[in-house]
């Protein structure tokens, strides 16, 4: 299995929020929320609408609260303004209802599953010229990159990501031997 790699450059992040803007509300939001809250694919595709908006999704929630599949440990994440926008214009043309997925799937009431979300994803990062591997975790391991890029320290990036150590986190965001490097340039006493 390879291992996927996040999305680096901001303009091929806005080039894709675009494109899949265009193509499908349902899939811009899945890119959105994936690269702003940092969530597992499989946290994010059991999302439900009154998870995210109440008031028959007519208001959009500030933070949300979920008990993660993979740890089974509750989770407190907060839904900044690009995702409270992407929320609301798809729900506002969704038609979906509380009690319903939010990524519904088209075949039926159930959420899509990882591989719709892979192609989804994977289309998308190709239409856009991106040649890294690219697959679902690409959306966490994103939001940690841009995280860290913006100054979260690794210590607060390895509890969201509930690592064990800050040089899991490093890894798995993909800071590189070509970062660590340029530390040197910078510190110029």
């Amino acid at each position: 299995m390879n291992t996927v790699e996040p999305i680096r450059d901001r303009r091929k992040i806005e080039t894709m929020k675009k494109l899949l803007k265009a193509t499908s509300k349902r899939d811009y939001l899945l890119f959105v929320l994936g690269i702003n809250t940092g969530l597992r694919i499989s946290d994010l595709l059991k999302l439900k609408v009154e998870d995210v908006a109440s008031g028959n999704g007519k208001r959009i929630k500030d933070c949300v609260y979920i008990r993660e599949k993979k740890t089974d440990k509750p989770k407190k994440f907060g839904l900044n303004k690009s995702c409270q926008d992407a929320i609301r214009e798809y729900l506002a043309e969704s038609g979906l209802k509380p009690g319903q997925y939010l990524f519904k799937s088209r075949k039926g009431e159930h959420p899509i599953d990882r591989i719709q979300a892979y192609r989804v994803i994977n289309n998308a990062a190709r239409q856009v010229g991106l040649e890294d591997h690219i697959g679902t975790h690409t959306l966490r391991k994103t939001f940690g990159y841009h995280a860290r890029k913006q100054g979260t320290s690794i210590e607060l990036l390895q509890k969201v990501f509930n690592h064990s150590a800050p040089s899991i986190t490093m890894r798995y965001i993909g800071i590189t031997q070509d970062e660590i490097d340029e530390v040197y340039s910078f510190v110029n006493l």
